[in-house]
């Protein structure tokens, strides 16, 4: 609510300088959508975190037949051995985590590999962007797809189909 009333009062200071301001509307997420390149860098990076996911969700497994073994065999070992087993349980569950940790947590293997496929496409649309709002001379771009929340826009003053013609991108 407190977000809200930030909001409108920014927008409400800012509408006399506004009036005087050129600005377009964008749906990068459409955009993004609609080239062939990101719609295949997508698809190869989703096949590569279900491999990752596969190996992770094995490695689990294993932690859980290891640790099901203990339970029915734990009233028969000795105590030296079941902290034996119960150290090694710990052991394998932690690599299975670190290797989670090191495919999809922050900055992992899934993220390098996204910026790798993506990245050069989101530059692509950038480039474009800027180029068309060097030549309209915009003040603004605002995006409708993103964290920024556009209540309304004109359609007229959506410019998504032209960056997609500018970038040679045929629907």
């Amino acid at each position: 609510m407190k977000k809200l009333f930030i909001t409108a009062a920014v927008v409400l200071a800012m509408s006399g300088a506004v009036s005087a301001q050129r600005y377009c509307v964008i749906d990068t997420k459409y955009i993004l959508e609609n080239i062939p390149e990101y719609k295949e860098s997508q698809k190869k990076l989703d096949a590569v975190a279900e491999q990752w996911q596969k190996e992770i969700d094995a490695k689990f497994q294993e932690v859980d037949k290891m640790y099901k073994s203990y339970q029915a065999e734990q009233v028969m070992l000795t105590e030296e051995l079941k902290r034996k087993r119960e150290e090694e349980i710990v052991a394998r569950e932690k690599d299975a985590k670190d290797l989670q940790k090191k495919r999809f947590g922050y900055e992992g293997d899934l993220f390098k590999k996204r910026e790798e496929l993506v990245k050069p496409i989101q530059d692509k649309v950038y480039n474009a962007v800027q180029k068309l709002s060097a030549s309209r001379m915009y003040d603004f771009v605002l995006d409708k797809s993103g964290g920024t929340t556009i209540i309304f826009s004109d359609p007229k003053l959506d410019k998504s189909e032209e960056i997609l013609r500018s970038m040679g991108v045929k629907k």
